[in-house]
């Protein structure tokens, strides 16, 4: 896995102040070959992801080999649906910009693969937000390695069973599994 900065050094601000340190440019990765690009979301590090037309340049590319991409939280609609990716595709994204996709029968889901039946096309995968973010990374596990990887990856995080959300009742106060 490689995180490439779209800014103009490698440190990068997150929309709520969290720095990271990317391990390269976007210009260094120029030609590199990846099996899935995958897109944070927040504001306004969206914006500065559309902004970044080697970035644009890349996932088009990677799309017209039919790799997967991966956008979260507000990268669906500013920057995928902003480069035409989403075009004729089902998508989600956060509550707050999930108005701006086009209407279909997954837009209000927590994650959503699109595995477009245009052979051409590649498979998109696209997430809420923040708290979607492991479901987004075990569908990219799987779309890469298969289901029985993701299962493994996700099996030791102790993550919750796929169930009705009132299969699980939380008091207010109780911040544990009952």
């Amino acid at each position: 896995m490689t995180v490439a900065s779209v800014e103009s050094g490698k440190e990068v601000k997150c929309s709520r102040g969290v720095r990271l340190v990317a391990d390269c440019l976007i210009a260094d990765v120029d030609g590199l070959p990846y099996d899935l690009i995958a897109l944070p979301g927040g504001m306004p590090g969206s914006e500065r992801l559309r902004d970044c037309e080697p970035l644009l340049e890349l996932m088009k590319q990677h799309a017209a080999l039919r790799k997967p991409l991966g956008a979260l939280c507000a990268a669906p609609v500013v920057v995928l649906q902003h480069a035409g990716l989403l075009d004729d595709r089902t998508a989600t994204a956060h509550p707050a910009f999930a108005d701006q996709l086009p209407p279909g029968p997954s837009t209000g889901a927590r994650v959503v693969v699109d595995a477009s039946y245009d052979a051409s096309q590649s498979t998109i995968v696209t997430a809420q937000g923040p708290g979607t973010a492991i479901e987004f990374a075990l569908a990219c596990v799987e779309l890469l390695f298969g289901s029985a990887q993701s299962r493994a990856t996700a099996a030791p995080m102790t993550l919750r069973p796929a169930l009705p959300t009132n299969a699980y009742p939380l008091k207010p106060s109780e911040w544990r599994m009952p």
